[in-house]
């Protein structure tokens, strides 16, 4: 049952990060997640480093069901978290996949014997700002928000901790950068962070003061308490998400902007309708000023060095908005580079990481707000692995162990505030959450995230090696990845380092330099020898090295010129892309064996692996599926991407359902008759004329019985989707390969419970000694084997950290804090604050407690 104090303990890891400045003292290795963003919605690629070590696993009963252990889920739309209690509590619904961050539907989820919820704290909000202007040639009004010093005194003027206790009632954490609260990179940045809370503090004067003297520079009036601008009321548009919280913070924003003199216009729209403002359509059209921006990440992260790239910069995603922003090339570089990893040791990473967050508060694309402790409300007898950053939405495994509890088969209605957000497609599909959820379930990776600890385990792939040059920052925590250091790595002649979208074929070391390469690492994936024969998509065609070969050329094609399938949107990632890339090699293509080179690494070489398997941004695809919309997009009759559809005034490419149905359907028409396909110098290489036959007959036949083109490899198939109903229905795949219980040991994560006893009062210069006790979450002790570390810290009367330390193992389950008298010595007369933070080898977010006391002399 989910309590009230989880949830207290949630929030606890949410602050912990600003109890550990000592952090900071001596840069540990930092860890690191891929991550898939989202709007909440939207994704991001977090945490205390911890040296993760797998947990010993059970010996479990032999389970003969092949594939998901549902038969059938059933997802339907329902925008009121309140209404989705009710309906779980009937048994109308299993599970609600939201992470709600609502005290009274926690509430109501605590006080049920029916239900029960999955802990999760990845979850955030903030104010994302449009950048084009200053004025907006479409309507000739005013965007103060195109200057960034406007944008930066934003911060002044939103008084975080009014949105936490207020609007979130205290289920949250006041937030000012664009790293998690609860990460590693928090943590070691704790001063930095520290430091521009205290500078960007509530200050709504020297918010009015600042903007106000920007107002003045653009041209603006003040009259009679109002800005004006040409005669006209300076008008400030906030599109307003109703579903959640964000209703009242985009409310209290807009309290805020009229204080200081702006008119302001109140737009509030649901996820569906706020979606085509404003990350589709295009901000110079001036439509919104302001959106109330949610995010998820769904994965344990374990480097948030890319989020400023992501989040700030034109490298995030291809579309609209992101391509608008424009940087000071400092922070450009900077952001650039972190997220490639440029950099030869953790000290400067550091150094760098301390000048982008400064940079990025100047910047503000974005202004942070909180993050939310949230919980995922379902049944009481639905198990799955939920991620503890991603919940239930964000996992990867949550599509291969959800089930009832001893149950096999049978099905689920699962119920999501937003269904079918928008259109989907493997390329440049939706982003939303509530979409890529039901996405993932159609779909793998060749490595799939650790929910509790962010590190990649092998999914399709037999094992990896990692391969680095002395010096460079990297560990290993998992025996499915070997690491060695050398001295030097050179990337061979016969390696694909480039592609010529003229002829389309690769272009190999020889061909390109005539100097020696090399690169920082080289990762090289060993793939299941049986991989073609296991592996199939939805429509019965095997997997094969053509999907990995068109792959690897969608890596480089569309981002240049000469291509058909040319997208502007697509150049900033992969400028970036080929900053660090330095080649690639199929050693042996059955079994498939691939070798790639690169500047580029993460801090963990788990993470580490390239493996150039077939999952794109927004989903899976094979290479036949793909062909029918790169045929779609060379025809100018759609586009994957929403920008580039914009620019050519078509539709945006939709597998599922819509107008592009139709043109898929003509394209596949086509394709039977001819045989051919887009990149044939190369792909033809890997795909023979029996393969296209095969491959375009069975999806000819999967189109016929299901009506759309939404095909993959994972657990379940896309039965059919229903879009003005808001209904999706996802079908078991029989000829998935795994069996049902490959992940069930991730159906309940290792949270350790943490509770610290001792006096009330201690004295001045005498050693005061307390007591830790750590359970795991069934009230058994923890071992000290599986516990990384107990850290405390004492905060003196002023809120200083007077002293950090580590706890003594006693037994499994105890641990002993000793506050020296030399400790308590330095304390003055007060109220002062012991707390404890418990860091465990199975999972990546730590557990924490407190407790206050009075010293006295």
């Amino acid at each position: 049952m989910f309590t009230q104090k989880k949830l207290a303990a949630v929030l606890a890891i949410l602050i912990v990060v600003t109890m550990m400045l000592s952090a900071c003292a001596q840069p540990t290795p930092e860890t690191i997640t891929v991550t898939v963003e989202v709007p909440v919605e939207v994704e991001v690629p977090v945490e205390v480093e911890v040296p993760v070590e797998a947990p010993v696993e059970p010996e479990r009963p032999v389970v003969e069901r092949q594939g998901a252990w549902l038969d059938t889920i059933v997802v339907v739309e329902e925008p009121s978290s309140d209404q989705a209690i009710t309906r779980l509590e009937v048994g109308e619904m299993d599970l609600y996949a939201f992470a709600v961050g609502n005290p009274e539907v926690a509430a109501r989820v605590n006080a049920s014997p029916e239900l029960s919820g999955f802990r999760s704290s990845g979850s955030y909000n903030e104010f994302t700002f449009n950048p084009v202007g200053p004025v907006f040639e479409s309507t000739g009004k005013l965007n103060p928000f195109a200057i960034a010093r406007v944008r930066e005194a934003m911060n002044y003027l939103i008084d975080r901790n009014y949105l936490v206790q207020e609007i979130m009632g205290g289920l949250g954490t006041a937030r000012w950068t664009c790293f998690n609260s609860a990460s590693n990179d928090a943590a070691l940045m704790a001063d930095v962070i520290r430091a521009i809370e205290l500078e960007y503090a509530y200050n709504p004067e020297r918010a009015a003061e600042i903007i106000g003297e920007e107002m003045e520079a653009l041209g603006a009036t003040m009259e009679g308490g109002l800005w004006y601008y040409n005669g006209e009321p300076v008008e400030i548009n906030i599109l307003i998400r109703v579903e959640d919280e964000r209703r009242d913070m985009g409310d209290y924003l807009g309290n805020q902007l009229e204080d200081i003199g702006f008119t302001v216009i109140r737009d509030y729209k649901t996820s569906a309708e706020a979606s085509p403002i404003w990350i589709s359509g295009n901000p110079a059209d001036g439509l919104f000023h302001i959106y109330t921006g949610g995010w998820i990440t769904t994965v344990v992260p374990r480097n948030l060095a890319d989020n400023f790239a992501f989040f700030y910069t034109d490298m995030g995603l291809g579309v609209p908005l992101w391509q608008a922003y424009v940087n000071d090339p400092v922070f450009y570089d900077l952001a650039d580079r972190l997220d490639r990893s440029d950099y030869a040791s953790l000290e400067e990473r550091r150094d760098m990481l301390e000048q982008a967050l400064w940079l990025s508060l100047e910047d503000s694309t974005r202004v942070w707000l909180a993050d939310r402790g949230a919980l995922t409300p379902a049944r009481a007898e639905v198990r799955v692995a939920a991620d503890l950053y991603g919940a239930v939405s964000g996992s990867w495994l949550w599509p291969v162990t959800i089930q009832r509890a001893g149950e096999v088969g049978g099905s689920m209605t699962i119920g999501m505030p937003s269904i079918l957000t928008e259109a989907w497609n493997p390329l440049d599909g939706s982003n939303w959450i509530y979409d890529m959820m039901l996405i993932r379930a159609t779909g793998e990776m060749a490595t799939l995230p650790d929910p509790f600890t962010g590190l990649y385990r092998p999914q399709r792939v037999e094992r990896a090696e990692v391969v680095a040059v002395e010096g460079t920052p990297i560990v290993q925590t998992l025996d499915w990845v070997s690491l060695d250091f050398v001295p030097e790595i050179v990337v061979p002649d016969d390696a694909w380092v480039a592609w010529d979208a003229e002829e389309q074929r690769f272009l190999t070391a020889a061909e390109v330099y005539t100097e020696t390469q090399t690169a920082v690492r080289m990762s090289t994936v060993y793939y299941e020898a049986d991989l073609y024969e296991k592996s199939l998509w939805h429509d019965g065609s095997p997997f094969s090295i053509g999907d990995v070969i068109m792959a690897m050329i969608l890596s480089f094609d569309r981002a240049q010129e000469a291509s058909p399938y040319y997208d502007a949107a697509k150049v900033p990632a992969y400028n970036s892309f080929m900053a660090a890339f330095r080649g690639v090699r199929i050693v042996s293509e059955d079994p498939l064996i691939i070798e790639t080179y690169s500047n580029s690494f993460q801090p963990d070489a788990e993470n580490t692996v390239t493996t150039w398997y077939p999952y794109y941004a927004q989903g899976q695809g094979s290479w036949h599926m793909l062909t029918l919309g790169l045929m779609a997009e060379e025809n100018e009759e759609a586009a994957f991407s929403g920008g580039k559809a914009d620019a050519l005034e078509v539709e945006r490419l939709s597998y599922i359902a819509g107008p592009t149905i139709a043109i898929l359907e003509a394209n596949l028409n086509t394709v039977l008759e001819t045989g051919e396909i887009p990149y044939a110098p190369t792909l033809g290489q890997y795909v023979d004329a029996a393969e296209i036959q095969m491959r375009f007959e069975n999806y000819a036949e999967w189109f016929r019985r299901r009506g759309h083109f939404w095909i993959g490899t994972g657990p379940f198939y896309l039965e059919r989707a229903f879009p003005v109903e808001g209904t999706v229905v996802l079908q078991r795949f029989r000829d998935y390969p795994d069996m049902a219980d490959k992940w069930m040991r991730f159906a309940e994560a290792p949270l350790a419970d943490v509770e610290v006893d001792g006096p009330g009062r201690v004295t001045i210069g005498e050693e005061a000694v307390y007591d830790v006790f750590v359970n795991l979450p069934d009230g058994s002790p923890y071992p000290i084997a599986d516990i990384d570390n107990v850290k405390f810290l004492v905060l003196d009367a002023v809120g200083s950290v007077a002293y950090v330390g580590e706890g003594t193992a006693i037994e499994d389950g105890l641990w002993e804090v000793v506050l020296s008298a030399d400790v308590t010595g330095d304390l003055v007369a007060g109220s002062s604050r012991l707390e404890i933070v418990v860091v465990s080898k199975l999972v990546a977010v730590p557990s924490t407690d407190a407790l206050s006391f009075v010293t006295a002399p």
